[in-house]
């Protein structure tokens, strides 16, 4: 085969294999796309009135058996015991913690809980590793974001302390229902059903945010560790 029929022989074999790339991406029908990560959001907007926010979540409760992830959120902030108890009845996913501390503003730590673990012994963990990062803070930290996080550190520390802000859990309709009549559950917020944990977006109701979802006070003494 001389030079010149060789190379017109590769370029049909390119033609043809192209066509046929094209032809089986024409036939496969185009992904769709979901949320973003962190594009679902589950809390109140920012300034939103929180009575308003309350009255809109019964209404995103999912249909009859149907499980979906749903944000759990406590008026006074429970011990990881207390968490637990509130919560029978659906799958844990993620806790998040917060040291209240009058007219101080302490950090939310996010904490993803081991599956398949009992519900006391992984918020226990959690907040160990919660404590951990308070800490690991605190040593890399100045003046007054330091002594926060001194006293964050301190607090999660105890394995009684009433630092569970929210949990993130799994179930069904009648489960969230149940769980909203619980104390000390305050709100329960159902994300859209088939959205995933990546998808979320978690920003929780504060205790201290009784009218509106509005930045709390940060003009108080920080009390020692």
């Amino acid at each position: 085969m001389t030079g010149r029929r060789r190379l017109l022989a590769l370029a049909a074999c390119a033609l043809v294999a192209l066509l046929t790339a094209w032809y089986a991406g024409a036939r496969s029908p185009a992904p769709v796309a979901g949320p973003a990560p962190g594009s679902v959001r589950l809390g109140p907007d920012v300034g939103e009135p929180v009575e308003g926010y309350l009255a809109r979540l019964p209404d995103q409760l999912p249909p009859p058996g149907t499980e979906v992830l749903a944000l759990v959120q406590f008026g006074a902030a429970p011990t990881p015991a207390e968490a637990a108890a509130a919560v029978i009845g659906t799958s844990l996913v993620s806790a998040v913690f917060r040291v209240p501390v009058p007219r101080v503003q302490t950090a939310l730590r996010f904490e993803a809980l081991e599956p398949g673990t009992a519900p006391d012994a992984a918020l226990g963990n959690a907040r160990q590793r919660a404590q951990q990062a308070a800490a690991a803070d605190a040593a890399r930290l100045a003046g007054r974001p330091r002594e926060v996080a001194a006293t964050e550190a301190a607090a999660l520390s105890a394995p009684d302390c009433r630092c569970v802000l929210a949990l993130l859990v799994q179930a069904d309709r009648a489960g969230l229902e149940a769980v909203a009549t619980r104390s000390p559950v305050r709100a329960v917020q159902a994300a859209p059903p088939g959205v995933t944990a990546r998808e979320l977006a978690l920003a929780p109701l504060l205790p201290e945010q009784a009218l509106a979802a509005d930045p709390v006070p940060d003009d108080g003494p920080v009390p020692p560790p």
